[in-house]
């Protein structure tokens, strides 16, 4: 085989980690407000700033006034476990799962609350036939699929008129896709994923009827202080007002601020998803013009936007880690490899945080990877 040219252009920021992602455009540690830091949460200074992050997130995810917003620990992982264990119960569940995550959900509601759930699944890359849901149960799932590259169409097969909840992982989907929220009545996510925001901290979104599920239904376990949502009989609306349940980082806090303000100046909900929009266009560019490189997810109608998974042909686990090492080593692209438990492949972030030019300059470095390890 001939030898094998490096590429001379890299990516400027070669950050296409699914997560914690890529920090948006211009981010720097200095540009990141202080006041707040070495000051209790529960101070007029630190409660004004979680209350102004809540409002930011409600503008540009264009949140109706019927939905609650809390941040809560433990990250998206934290906010859908306190949403699991605090209104399951009441009524028979079904869980979805078609990636990792989702699977993790069906672990949770089958050996950790012993709900005997039923389980309605689909390979990696796939998305099973959402019109066998019944709606008189309560529904888990998750919006986009962060490690199998698959994401609902839309909100279409969710019933109007349901006497479930719906419950949605949406971690890898907020910012990125008009999401329904007349459809939904649980929303999670973290501010790691289409913000670039730091880690530790989830965001809880409930709308009226699982605040009233809360308020009829008292679980059959017992709920660690970090799960109550309910206080005296009532809601603890303070959650929702910036008074968080444990204390939060301040300086988390204020680096998703960060993020929001950039998201506003690019006009709020529209550019981040232009942004994606773009992103995922040049990477299936770059897929169409190579016959061994491939879409996980085959269909495009339920293919993300944001953590998008790539087959390459004829490669093992041991390959992908050898192709994504390589290109780390040159600094061309960072932690690309596919999850651990989906099949062997890439996974490229294309986030609103991640410029489309870092996108458009990878093609050249996969087919080099890709050479030099078939020499």
């Amino acid at each position: 085989m001939s030898e094998v040219t490096t590429p001379e252009v890299r990516p400027a920021r070669p950050y296409f980690s699914s997560g914690p992602c890529a920090k948006p455009p211009g981010w720097t540690p200095e540009k990141i407000a202080t006041e707040s830091l070495g000051r209790s949460h529960r101070a007029k200074i630190g409660k004004s700033r979680l209350g102004y992050c809540i409002d930011l997130m409600r503008e540009l995810l264009r949140l109706p006034d019927t939905h609650r917003i809390g941040i809560v620990p433990g990250s998206d992982t934290g906010a859908f476990e306190m949403a699991m264990w605090t209104m399951l119960g009441a009524r028979p569940v079904t869980t979805l799962a078609w990636e990792s995550f989702g699977e993790g959900w069906v672990t949770d509601a089958a050996k950790q609350l012993k709900l005997d759930p039923t389980v309605i699944r689909a390979d990696y890359g796939e998305l099973p036939d959402l019109s066998q849901v019944d709606w008189s149960n309560d529904v888990l799932f998750t919006w986009n699929g962060t490690t199998s590259g698959v994401r609902v169409p839309d909100g279409d097969w969710i019933a109007a008129d349901r006497a479930g909840l719906s419950f949605a992982d949406a971690t890898s989907a907020v910012f990125a896709y008009d999401l329904p929220w007349d459809k939904i009545d649980v929303a999670t996510f973290s501010w790691q994923k289409v913000l670039g925001g730091e880690g530790g901290h989830g965001v809880l979104i409930l709308g009226p009827r699982a605040v009233e599920r809360l308020e009829s239904y008292t679980p059959a376990w017992p709920l660690p202080k970090v799960f109550r949502l309910m206080s005296k009989g009532a809601l603890a609306e303070g959650v929702f007002k910036g008074e968080t349940i444990n204390t939060p980082s301040m300086l988390a806090v204020e680096d998703a601020i960060f993020a929001l303000e950039w998201a506003k100046s690019l006009g709020g909900l529209d550019g981040l998803k232009a942004r994606s929009d773009a992103n995922a266009a040049a990477l299936d560019k770059i897929v169409a013009e190579r016959d061994w490189l491939s879409h996980l997810a085959a269909d495009p109608a339920i293919r993300s936007k944001t953590s998008v998974c790539l087959s390459v042909a004829g490669a093992d686990a041991d390959f992908i880690k050898r192709f994504a090492g390589l290109l780390e080593k040159e600094g061309a692209a960072y932690d690309i490899a596919g999850y651990r438990d989906a099949p062997p492949g890439l996974r490229i972030w294309c986030g609103a945080t991640v410029d489309t030019a870092d996108i458009e300059v990878l093609g050249p470095w996969l087919d080099w990877a890709y050479a030099e390890l078939r020499k």
